[in-house]
């Protein structure tokens, strides 16, 4: 299945109300319409969408009373998101979270480790912070310095998909930035001048042992 479009998802407030409500208990349709403040035919759409674009599976089961069966909802995916916005990084990724088994505990305990991981999720995503902040900076002073030093915008363009990236097909850069493949071509090696790339099968990349040996960092780069 591919990627769901999940900025789509959580773009709309219904939705993130009823993702929240899907994480906390098992909900069918009427307990899900009632806890929300549109109309049932809004949140029978919200429904439709999310599982139509994976985020959420249904399924029917008896009730404890005689009657139709219900119609319930569960979250299909278990995935981690992270996106940076800037004037200069747009940036996100998504990680898939796979079940760990955790030991049998007391209540209590398995509620102190959970804080305990929310401490150390916490720190973590500080020192993220703090690193997206300082790559923010260098990428604005790239793109000013390359600007001032060659001038060529969409050579620019390439070496900020790489540096966000880490590599990207001929095919990708043609499609991102509107040019025939010949002339992604040609502007890759006019940028190969100024920052050493590695073209490899129609991908490229930037060539870190080259860029190592250019900083003065290793002696003997290899070659390709």
């Amino acid at each position: 299945m591919s990627e769901p479009d999940i900025f789509y998802i959580l773009g709309n407030r219904v939705r993130r109300d009823l993702l929240s409500h899907l994480t906390c208990t098992e909900c069918y349709f009427s307990f899900l319409s009632s806890k929300v403040s549109v109309s049932s035919t809004a949140v029978a759409k919200h429904l439709k969408i999310m599982e139509r674009e994976g985020i959420l599976k249904s399924y029917e089961r008896e009730g404890p009373f005689i009657g139709p069966a219900r119609k319930y909802y569960d979250i299909a995916i278990s995935k981690s998101y992270m996106v940076t916005l800037t004037p200069n990084i747009f940036w996100y990724r998504s990680l898939d979270l796979s079940k760990r088994p955790v030991e049998e505990a007391p209540l209590l305990s398995l509620i102190g480790r959970f804080l305990e991981l929310s401490d150390e999720l916490n720190a973590l995503l500080e020192s993220m912070a703090e690193l997206e902040s300082l790559r923010d900076s260098l990428m604005a002073k790239i793109k000013e310095r390359y600007m001032a030093e060659i001038g060529d915008m969409t050579e620019l363009a390439i070496l900020h998909y790489l540096l966000l990236n880490g590599s990207a097909t001929v095919d990708e850069l043609s499609d991102g930035l509107n040019l025939k493949e010949r002339e992604v071509l040609l502007k890759v090696r006019e940028l190969d001048r100024f920052v050493p790339l590695r073209i490899k099968e129609n991908t490229i990349e930037i060539d870190r042992e080259k860029l190592k040996a250019k900083n003065g960092g290793e002696e003997n780069a290899g070659e390709d």
